[in-house]
């Protein structure tokens, strides 16, 4: 009878989740996550094939834990659906500063291979809620989604700290502004 795996693969990928969390992705490495898990490599090694695919994991984690934020400000209903998918990306930035450079500042969002899919559910809120055929839609979302995230990596960045009122009444003073230019190009 083969001896019980104790490291399991699930044991490994939250170990190496906390390490990208505390120190950023540049700090993971299969000896820095043998430590984390209290064993020698091999049971790494039996589990993943390397570290890319280790990190291809770790990837489709952090966008489970990114989701989770965006969810969470939509089922609050403190905000309209777009408003606070962008809340939640803010607040993922926020509050978990090495996830979101790691996924939204570096390539783990394209290693996960959500990048597309994130955009296009955007697309399909603003279309679903708000009437724009989906051209005006995606040019709308790139332009709010460059807007949001310049503040979320002003916030994962420490270079700003601010509240979450004056962020809220940024976010729709921006949208509101772009929205207006689609009103002004209708006429």
């Amino acid at each position: 009878m083969p001896a019980k795996k104790i490291i399991t693969k699930s044991i490994i990928l939250q170990a190496a989740v906390k390490i990208v969390r505390q120190s950023g992705i540049t700090a993971l490495n299969m000896r820095t996550l043998a430590q984390e898990c209290k064993c020698s490599t091999q049971p790494i090694y039996l589990s993943f094939s390397g570290i890319e695919q280790l990190e291809n994991e770790v990837a489709k984690e952090v966008v489970g834990i990114f989701n989770g934020y965006i969810e969470r400000e939509v089922a609050s209903g403190k905000y309209p659906e777009y408003k606070a998918v962008g809340i939640g990306y803010i607040r993922f930035a926020k509050e978990e500063k090495e996830l979101f450079k790691y996924l939204l500042m570096n390539d783990g969002m394209r290693r996960s291979g959500m990048e597309k899919n994130s955009f296009e559910e955007s697309v399909f809120i603003i279309m679903k809620n708000y009437g724009l055929y989906r051209d005006e839609a995606s040019r709308l979302h790139l332009q709010m989604w460059i807007f949001v995230h310049g503040i979320a990596s002003m916030f994962a960045t420490d270079y700003i700290d601010l509240d979450w009122e004056t962020v809220s009444l940024m976010v729709s003073d921006a949208y509101r502004g772009f929205m207006q230019n689609f009103k002004g190009e209708n006429k």
